[in-house]
C-alpha cells in the first residue's frame, strides 16, 4: 500500500475527511528492535482530542493517536452501485447509532446505555448488541438504576425482522411487564438513483452546523437545549439542509444526513404542511444524496415510524425497502 511521495511517508487527512474510507499507517509496536508499523483501513468516525476512530469493516473500531500516525490517505470511492445494498442488522445498527449519538454513554458487557438529557428515545435507550455480562433482571436493574440517576425513564431499543434481531428480547420485556411505546422501520436503498431524481435542488442550501432557523422547523423538540445540538451535529460527516421559507418564517423544508463510509443516513426531513406535495421533500433528499455521493457515499438508509403513511409512499417511490423493525421498550 503505498503512501510515499519521493520516498516520503505523508499524512494526506485532516479531520475533515471524517464519514470517508482511509487507510492509515500507524505505530504498533516501539521496543529494542525498533518500531514497527501497521495499516488501518476503515471508516474516519472521529477525530477528537488527538485520536482517530476508524471502523473496520468488521465493525471493530480501532484508536489511533494521532501522534502515532506516520501516513493516512483517504481511499478512491467506488463507482455508485445502482442496486439495492446488502447489509447486516449489526453493520447497520452501529451505523444508525454513530448518527445519532448521545451526550454520555456507558457500556454494559456488549449494551450501551445512552443518554441526551431526554431529547429522543434514540438518545435515551439501551442499545443491546451483545450480552450484558450479567443475567438479564439484574442488567434490566442496572439499567433502571443508570436512567434514574438521570432523571430519565428507562428506555430498550430492539429489534425484530432480520437475522441477529432481537426477537427473544422483546418476548423477554413483555414477560417482565415492559411496555412498546413506538416501533419504526429501517429501510435501505441504493443511493445514486436518490441523486439523480429530477428535483429542483437550487433553492436547497446545505450546511455543517445546524442553525436556529433549522430548528424553528424541526418538531421533535421544543425549546433547544445544548444536548439537542449536541446530537443533531454528531456524526461522521454530517449535513444539514434547508429551504428556505417566507420572510420571517421558519424553513419551508429541512433535512439532515450523515455520511460514514458507503452509507448516507437520512433524517428530519420535514415539510411546512401548507407547502407539501410540491416537491421540497424529494428536492431536500436529491441534494443531500448528491453531497452523500461525492463523499463516496453508495447506499442509503432512514428511519420511518410504521403509522407515517405519507413518509412511507414518499420513500417507497424512492426505492427504499425495509430491513429490519426497531421498537423502544418503556420500562413501566
Amino acid at each position: 500500500m503505498e503512501f510515499t511521495t519521493g520516498g516520503r511517508l505523508v499524512v494526506r487527512i485532516t479531520p475533515e475527511d471524517q464519514g470517508k474510507r482511509v487507510s492509515v499507517r500507524h505505530l504498533a509496536v516501539s521496543g529494542e528492535r525498533g518500531e514497527k508499523f501497521t495499516d488501518t483501513v476503515g471508516v474516519l468516525t472521529s477525530w477528537d482530542a488527538g485520536v482517530l476512530s476508524i471502523v473496520r469493516r468488521s465493525g471493530e473500531t480501532v484508536r489511533v493517536p494521532e501522534r502515532e500516525m506516520v501516513a493516512g490517505k483517504v481511499i478512491p470511492a467506488e463507482p455508485a452501485r445502482r442496486r439495492g445494498p446488502a447489509a447486516t442488522f449489526r453493520q447497520l445498527a452501529l451505523v444508525s447509532a454513530r448518527a445519532w449519538q448521545p451526550v454520555e454513554s456507558e457500556e454494559l458487557g456488549g449494551w450501551t446505555l445512552r443518554a441526551a438529557g431526554g431529547f429522543t428515545r434514540r438518545a435515551n435507550s439501551v442499545l443491546p448488541l451483545g450480552d450484558p455480562g450479567m443475567p438479564l433482571e439484574e442488567a434490566l436493574a442496572y439499567a433502571k438504576a443508570w436512567y434514574t440517576a438521570r432523571g430519565l425513564p428507562t428506555y430498550v431499543q430492539t429489534s425484530t425482522g432480520a437475522e441477529g434481531t432481537q426477537e427473544s428480547l422483546c418476548v423477554d420485556l413483555e414477560k417482565f411487564g415492559w411496555v412498546r411505546e413506538v416501533s419504526a422501520q429501517l429501510r435501505i436503498a441504493a443511493l445514486a438513483p436518490i441523486g439523480d431524481l429530477d428535483a429542483d435542488v437550487s433553492r436547497v442550501e446545505l450546511s455543517r452546523s445546524v442553525g436556529s432557523g433549522w430548528l424553528g422547523r424541526y418538531q421533535r423538540t421544543g425549546t433547544p437545549g445544548p444536548h439537542v445540538r449536541t446530537v443533531l451535529e454528531s456524526g461522521p460527516s454530517t449535513w444539514f439542509a434547508t429551504v428556505a421559507g417566507e420572510e420571517g418564517a421558519p424553513p419551508a423544508a429541512i433535512g439532515r444526513c450523515v455520511v460514514d463510509g458507503r452509507w448516507a443516513g437520512f433524517m428530519a426531513v420535514e415539510v411546512d404542511p401548507g407547502r407539501r406535495r410540491r416537491g421540497l421533500a424529494t428536492a431536500v433528499m436529491t441534494a443531500l444524496a448528491r453531497q452523500a455521493l461525492a463523499e463516496g457515499a453508495s447506499a442509503a438508509w432512514l428511519q420511518v415510524e410504521a403509522d407515517n403513511e405519507g413518509a412511507r409512499a414518499l420513500y417507497d417511490a424512492q426505492g427504499f425497502a425495509t430491513h429490519h423493525t426497531y421498537h423502544h421498550f418503556r420500562q413501566p
